[in-house]
């Protein structure tokens, strides 16, 4: 009896594990084909603009000479109006050098005492003081 029950249980193991390994197997296939033209398109378009900016070193992607004029020429209103360097690329993000100065000490001289006295005299100041509230 308890072999049949064993034996089973191990068949419904088995047939579970099977059920779950196929129910997923659709879907991984599907996310590694691309099933869907336009999706399938949309990456064509992706990875053939990334072609043409390779291509085009660095400068506008199929731009015409009027674009280019057009972006020269907004360019140097930039640099005008923020009062750029000459050679300096406002194309790109600025660097930013940081420098920590060294901190000075202003007018405060301070006198370590040894801790006996410091202990000594905080337990006298508060006998003398009264808070304000109590006079």
């Amino acid at each position: 009896m308890m072999n049949r029950t064993g034996a089973l249980l191990k068949v419904c193991r088995l047939a579970t594990t099977a059920n779950r390994q196929l129910s997923v197997t659709p879907v991984v296939y599907k996310a590694a084909t691309a099933s869907d033209p336009i999706q399938q398109l949309f990456v064509d378009k992706v990875r053939s603009y990334a072609d043409k900016r390779k291509a085009a070193g660095g400068k506008l992607v199929d731009a015409t000479p009027d674009v280019e004029a057009k972006y020269s020429s907004e360019l140097e209103r930039v640099q005008k109006s923020f009062g750029a360097v000459a050679g300096e690329d406002f194309t790109k993000f600025p660097k930013f050098n940081f420098q920590d100065t060294d901190l000075e000490a202003v007018g405060v001289n301070v006198e370590m005492k040894a801790d006996e006295t410091l202990a000594g005299d905080v337990g006298a100041q508060e006998e003398v003081e009264t808070p304000w509230f109590e006079v």
